[in-house]
């Protein structure tokens, strides 16, 4: 009995946790990965994500993080991973998953929307907006195919997750996982 992976992720600020929520609640039999607790793993030696002295620790968490939601997947959850994982990344992640493939959906709002949440959330322990407006731009230069692409604006996260499904429905964010 196998599952699915549903990848929600974006810039900081975008939305991915809240609406990660929501898509693992339209499942009878769901998990939700949370990449940020994976990072929390780490206790000692840890480097800030975003700065490029941490692409092998990255590589790490992110093997780790896609191993575990593979495996939920291989045992029959929907799993939504929520956390970023920038299109430079993610055939690492895929092939780390052990699935056939996965969807991918690029939550990106304008980098004030996503600005303005990094400064105001509360219990959140990402506040640095210099380093939001970096991770913003590395999403936003990426050249991410649009159909992996969802432009969140005023809509509420129901209704992104509700275009997400659709889009899974349609075909839409798949992407090939281990080669």
């Amino acid at each position: 009995m196998h599952g699915s992976l549903i990848v929600v992720t974006g810039p900081p600020g975008a939305g991915k946790s809240t609406v990660a929520r929501e898509l693992a609640g339209a499942f009878p039999r769901s998990a939700l990965v949370r990449g940020d607790d994976f990072f929390a793993f780490v206790s000692a030696g840890w480097i800030a994500p975003w700065l490029p002295e941490a692409h092998a620790q990255n590589e790490v968490v992110l093997s780790a993080a896609a191993a575990a939601a593979g495996r939920f997947v291989t045992g029959g959850y929907t799993v939504v991973y929520d956390g970023v994982v920038g299109p430079w990344f993610l055939p690492a992640f895929a092939a780390a998953t052990g699935l056939d493939e996965l969807g991918y959906a690029v939550l990106l709002p304008s980098e004030e929307q996503c600005l303005t949440r990094v400064a105001t959330r509360t219990g959140h322990g990402f506040t640095d907006a210099d380093a939001a407006r970096q991770m913003y731009r590395q999403f936003a230069d990426a050249g991410v195919d649009e159909r992996h692409v969802v432009r969140t604006g005023s809509q509420s996260p129901s209704e992104t997750a509700a275009e997400i499904l659709d889009g899974l429905d349609r075909g839409l964010f798949r992407h090939p996982g281990r080669d």
